[in-house]
Parts: structure tokens; sequence; C-alpha cells
């Protein structure tokens, strides 16, 4: 005779006994669905049901579909609606120099070893590349530029990633000098006037 004790409860979903294993199944999970479906196809309940966890230990690990996209493929050390914010806050004609010095100060605190995985991996792999110029795009760039108020929204975010993803590639990748070995303000005083043409200048 069997009781209630000896029967097995099905397996509920939810934080699993270790947090940080919960989290590194999550990063695994978002991984393959970003790049199996794109950015924008890739939602918070699919890549949950990847990782065989609640949808909710997806806000709670990383707040956001941006933030984990930015740690699971990109590996970025940052939260891109927390940078966002961050950029838009303060006058708009000195955004350029802001994006500028965030991204800069960012990536050389790691040496530019994320920014140069992430171009090892597009070279490596399409679906890399699609995703990351989708996020790039709808997630940084073009929350900025909507942010500024301007017209022609989806050129200015284009031309500002050209812009911020060219100086990483000379600055961390093939390190042409001086640029690779510049100080954050040299950088800025050099690349922020071309971005801030971009965001709100004319464009032609």
């Amino acid at each position: 005779m069997t009781t209630a004790s000896d029967q097995t409860e099905p397996k509920r979903r939810g934080r699993r006994a270790g947090g940080e294993d919960t989290k590194a199944v999550l990063l695994d999970a978002a991984r393959e669905v970003f790049i199996a479906r794109g950015y924008e196809g890739a939602t918070v309940r699919s890549i949950a049901a990847k990782a065989g966890v609640d949808a909710a230990m997806v806000n709670h690990w990383f707040g956001s579909k941006e933030n984990l996209f930015a740690q699971a493929v990109l590996k970025l050390p940052f939260d891109p609606t927390v940078l966002v914010a961050r950029l838009l806050d303060g006058p708009p004609e000195q955004t350029g120099d802001r994006i500028a010095r965030n991204f800069t100060t960012i990536w050389d605190a790691t040496g530019g070893g994320p920014f140069a995985a992430i171009v090892r991996s597009v070279t490596s792999h399409d679906g890399v590349a699609n995703v990351l110029r989708e996020f790039f795009l709808t997630s940084v760039f073009a929350k900025i530029t909507e942010g500024l108020d301007v017209d022609r929204v989806e050129l200015r975010a284009s031309l500002c990633a050209s812009q911020v993803i060219g100086m990483g590639m000379v600055r961390y990748v093939v390190k042409f000098e001086p640029l690779a070995s510049a100080d954050v303000d040299t950088v800025v005083a050099a690349v922020g006037p071309n971005l801030q043409r971009y965001l709100t200048g004319d464009i032609g």
C-alpha cells in the first residue's frame, strides 16, 4: 500500500537549490535562445522555459531582458537600461561626450577583453552578429535618439553604433596606436563631437 509520502510530487519549476546554479543555467539558456531566435524573437518566457525555471527568475537575477542579453551574449558588466538612463541624464549637447566616456571607461576597466570577445564571436557565428546588431540598435542607441526627440532616429542610431563599435575595434582588437593607448579624455575629445553630430546635428 502506498501513502501520500511515498508518492513523488511533480517537480516544480522555480529557484533551484543553488541560486548561482539557476543564474548559470539561465545564462546558458539565454545564449542559445538569443542566437537561435534573434534579440527581438527571444522572450523572457522562452528563455526561462529553456532553462526549466519560472520566468520570474529572469527578473530576479537580471532585472530585464536587456541586462540578461548583456551578460549572457555580450558579457558586458553593466545593465543597458541603467546605462541609457545615465547617458540621457544631462545636457543634450553633451550626450556624445557622455557616450564616448562611458563606453571607453567601461571597456578600459576590463582591458578591452569583453569587447574583443564579442568581436571574435561575431566573426565566427552569424547569429551572434545578428543579435549584436539588434541589441545595440534597439536597446541602446535607438533609445538614446528617441530620448533626445530628434528626427531620423534609426539612421542616427546606426551612425552612433558604427562610431562606438569602430572605436572599440581599433582600440581593443587591432590596437592601432596612438588610439590604443590614448587616455580617456583624449578619446572623448576626438570621438565625442562626432557622436554629438550623429545625435543632434545635420546628417544630410
